[in-house]
């Protein structure tokens, strides 16, 4: 799509700033600045030691966001990698994994050398591989998978690996103070990888020779001294050392990491000037939370999985999410899924009546790349939620039934987006809010409160609008002095719905249907049991 270059540059949302800094870092925009490989090289990095969790996805997803900004103001071409570091050795075994006494018995070896625990798979390594980009092809994502076992393997390191070795002693200066006194004794940049047991070592070296391209260690358990090649997959870096060296051999121009991996960041950029090139530019995103609090590990499994989401919310509700604030840790946890949903939705309305300096802001225009979809009928997720706990059913049908009569000509082949909401308002009502629902009877006041409102629907006409039904429910909690007239609101769902909030009650009104709601407000007031409806 046409857009004006004029506001991208001035353009506030953090994409832009982000790809500003790419702008910089290659001296301007325009074509005289592409880099010698030929384009701009966007990277993330996985670590597949255990199971994709949703903070895997968020890097590529805010990669992506900026990498789209940044073509929007340059003609410059640009490449995105999800890179694996697969060769990396399995310090331990996962938690949420089959097959735990097998994988110990693997403890120290690359994970593309692991026994698949789920069978399906060459090695352990190669199915969280799969798993990654599987997800990642859902969102339709445009990228290039790299595996580090491929690379080390096919000798695409091998310059830089020598470039390494040469300046050896420089890379041990700027690691080592790091590092407490043991470790300095047996740290080393290069990890050989055991001929004889196929263990990634840890161990120090006894001689460093960079003209034969080799180093010489001591085997930790026959003593004996090996002298190996660093190139052609027989030796990997220690992770910081390696992240420089893939900056480097690569030509990485922008890559993001967490809030964790600050100290990481400089070490590797000083490595990375060692070796004579430049260290990408990248945004510090906060961590993801799990709902205690604690950061999301993919070892201990405490985070959402990208199934889970995907099960109770459409991707763009993901998106949406990963594009809110990356410089503030979030909780990521299933209740933060509804209120990305309907962010979601809000901001693809407000879309079409925005000038176009705020659509470069609207975050819908960075989860779409500019090419919004419109917005389809008028229904909040937590109205879809209230409607599934009111039909007390979980077949779409039934809430289609509601929906067709509220949106006019709406039905599930022509509003697929809508479709998709109902399913997954019907499955997160089932698992999360169905089992949590307490319900209660009014108070005396909230019971003439509430006798008042239903007369006040039944007067309504039929198919009163949700505006109209919501400044009925209003004026009943003014008249009625609730005060704070919140807690009006509140008692109504507590009554209505077994839970203190929800939506805008009018909404769920319109939708519901003016005798519906009448019918639901009669049940409440002879105080039948509306858990059982």
């Amino acid at each position: 799509m046409a857009i004006d270059r004029e506001l991208v540059q001035a353009a506030k949302a953090w994409p832009f700033q982000e790809a500003r800094c790419i702008v910089e870092r290659l001296g301007g925009a325009d074509a005289s600045h592409t880099p010698d490989k030929g384009y701009v090289l966007f990277e993330t990095g996985y670590g597949p030691s255990g199971l994709p969790h949703i903070g895997t996805f968020g890097e590529v997803a805010r990669t992506t966001m900026v990498r789209n900004a940044f073509m929007a103001m340059s003609d410059i071409p640009t490449r995105l990698i999800a890179f694996s570091d697969d060769m990396d050795g399995l310090r331990k075994v996962p938690e949420n994994v089959p097959e735990q006494e097998m994988l110990t018995e693997h403890l120290g070896k690359p994970l593309t050398a692991v026994p698949d625990p789920f069978g399906t798979h060459d090695s352990f390594g190669a199915h969280n591989n799969a798993r990654l980009q599987a997800f990642l092809d859902t969102f339709g994502f445009d990228y290039e998978f790299r595996s580090s076992t491929v690379a080390y393997r096919a000798g695409e390191f091998d310059a830089t690996l020598l470039k390494m070795l040469a300046h050896y002693g420089d890379v041990m200066k700027v690691i080592l103070p790091t590092l407490g006194e043991e470790r300095q004794a047996t740290y080393s940049p290069f990890l050989p990888i055991c001929p004889r047991t196929g263990v990634v070592l840890q161990v120090p070296m006894e001689k460093v020779d960079p003209e034969a391209g080799t180093i010489v260690y001591r085997d930790p358990e026959t003593g004996e001294a090996i002298e190996t090649p660093v190139t052609g997959g027989a030796c990997k870096l220690q992770w910081k050392a390696d992240w420089a060296m893939r900056w480097v051999a690569l030509s990485v121009d922008y890559e993001m990491s967490g809030k964790d991996l600050i100290d990481s960041v400089n070490l590797s950029g000083r490595i990375c000037r060692i070796l004579g090139a430049k260290p990408p530019v990248g945004l510090t995103y906060e961590l993801f939370l799990d709902d205690n609090g604690e950061k999301i590990s993919k070892s201990r499994g405490n985070g959402l999985t990208i199934e889970d989401w995907l099960t109770y919310g459409p991707p763009e509700s993901l998106s949406q999410f990963m594009f809110a604030k990356p410089k503030t840790a979030k909780r990521l946890f299933f209740d933060v899924i509804p209120k990305s949903v309907d962010e979601y939705l809000t901001h693809v309305s407000r879309y079409p009546v925005q000038e176009p300096d705020q659509q470069l802001q609207n975050p819908a225009w960075h989860i779409h790349t500019g090419d919004v979809p419109a917005a389809g009928a008028d229904l909040s997720f937590g109205v879809l939620l209230n409607l599934a706990g009111a039909c007390n059913s979980e077949d779409p049908a039934v809430l289609w039934g509601f929906i067709e009569r509220y949106a006019a000509g709406a039905n599930p082949v022509n509003s697929p987006m809508l479709d998709r909401l109902v399913g997954h308002a019907i499955a997160y009502y089932r698992d999360f809010v169905k089992p949590t629902k307490q319900y209660r009877a009014p108070t005396q006041a909230e019971h003439a409160a509430l006798a008042d409102l239903t007369a006040r629907f039944a007067a309504l006409p039929d198919g009163a609008d949700a505006e109209t039904m919501q400044n009925e429910v209003y004026a009943i909690g003014q008249s009625h002095e609730f005060e704070p007239l919140r807690n009006w609101f509140k008692a109504l769902y507590e009554v209505l719905f077994g839970q203190s909030q929800g939506p805008r009650f009018g909404s769920f009104a319109a939708l519901y249907g003016r005798d519906e709601t009448v019918a639901l407000l009669n049940r409440a007031l002879a105080g039948e049991d509306l858990s059982a409806s």
